[in-house]
């Protein structure tokens, strides 16, 4: 018996990759809205099953959103073997990434500082990373280096369980590494 796997005609390899969005325009990224990616009324192809050079992370994958709450701008990169460009994340503005897997380092860290160019000169930084694993599931961890870019405004991620909420804007304690379905988006909310 033949199983059939409803696949988007839309290109997978546009679905892997990365692509960092905001209702803002940034000069350095394309904008891509969130809710573009196919819906149940776009055209589909069915393909047997398993359709090839297809696994089924890439076809069942969420997304990484971060939310900015606060008051001001953030600023984020994409950075596994390679660094995407800042994106600047205005307030009342969201970013979202496809999850997926780099090649060579495996794991995402998405990077968020509140000082433009904060990446490259050692300011604090709130680091959401993820991995994707070949069973489904994305592992993931919430993290400060080089000090507390948020201290004094609410920080969360969810879902996650244990909760993970940082209500003055710093880490609580220990590792945060938690593990969810792919399926689903995981939303990192800053203030």
């Amino acid at each position: 018996m033949k199983i059939f796997i409803l696949l988007s005609t839309l290109s997978l390899a546009a679905l892997g990759t990365s692509q960092p969005a905001s209702d803002e325009t940034n000069d350095n990224v394309d904008d891509i809205p969130y809710g573009a990616f196919p819906s149940l009324t776009d055209s589909f192809v069915l393909y047997p099953t398993p359709a090839p050079d297809v696994s089924p992370e890439v076809v069942y994958t969420g997304h990484a959103v971060v939310l900015n709450h606060c008051s001001f701008p953030v600023y984020l990169w994409s950075v596994g073997s390679d660094i995407k460009p800042e994106v600047t994340l205005f307030p009342s503005h969201r970013y979202v990434e496809t999850f997926h897997r780099d090649v060579k380092s495996g794991g995402i860290a998405i990077k968020i500082s509140t000082k433009r160019d904060g990446l490259f000169t050692s300011a604090p930084l709130t680091i959401f990373a993820y991995n994707l694993a070949g069973d489904g599931k994305v592992w993931y961890d919430l993290s400060d280096v080089f000090g507390d870019p948020f201290k004094g405004h609410r920080v969360s991620l969810s879902p996650s369980s244990p909760e993970i909420s940082w209500a003055d804007g710093r880490p609580t304690h220990g590792s945060q590494v938690r593990v969810h379905d792919a399926a689903s988006d995981l939303v990192l909310t800053l203030c």
